[in-house]
C-alpha cells in the first residue's frame, strides 16, 4: 500500500473531527432559538424603525448580547422587564428582587455594547 492509501483513512478522520468540532462550536455560539432573536429584532425595529438599515442593526445587535449574555440568563432579564410592570405584589417582587435586577442590569450592559458596536 503507498503512502496516500495509507493517508487517505487519516485524512477522512481529521476532516470528520474538524467539521463536528465547527458544528459543536456554531450551536454553542447560536444558543438563542431563532424565535427569541426574531422576537427582539422585531422589538428593535420598532423602535429605530422600519427601515433596511435598521433590520441589519438589529441583527448585530442581537448577535452581540447573545455573545455576552446566556439565553437563559436573557430570558431570567426579559421575564423581569416583562414582570415589573404588572401593578400589585407580583409586580414589586420582581421590582425589588436582586436576581431580577441583577439579570435586567446584564441585560442593559449588553444592549449598550450592542448600541456602540452596530448603531
Amino acid at each position: 500500500m503507498n503512502l496516500a492509501g495509507r493517508l487517505r483513512p487519516i485524512v477522512a478522520a481529521l476532516t470528520a473531527l474538524a467539521a463536528s468540532v465547527c458544528v459543536a462550536g456554531a450551536e454553542e455560539a447560536n444558543d438563542y432559538p431563532t424565535a427569541a432573536r426574531a422576537e427582539y429584532v422585531y422589538g428593535c425595529m420598532k423602535a429605530n424603525g422600519e427601515t433596511r438599515s435598521a433590520i441589519e442593526q438589529c441583527s448585530c445587535s442581537i448577535d452581540v448580547v447573545a455573545s455576552i449574555v446566556p439565553y437563559e440568563r436573557y430570558v431570567t432579564a426579559e421575564t423581569a422587564l416583562s414582570m415589573s410592570q404588572v401593578r400589585g405584589n407580583l409586580g414589586v417582587q420582581f421590582r425589588t428582587s436582586e436576581q431580577a435586577n441583577s439579570a435586567v442590569n446584564d441585560l442593559r450592559r449588553a444592549q449598550a455594547e450592542a448600541e456602540v458596536r452596530c448603531f
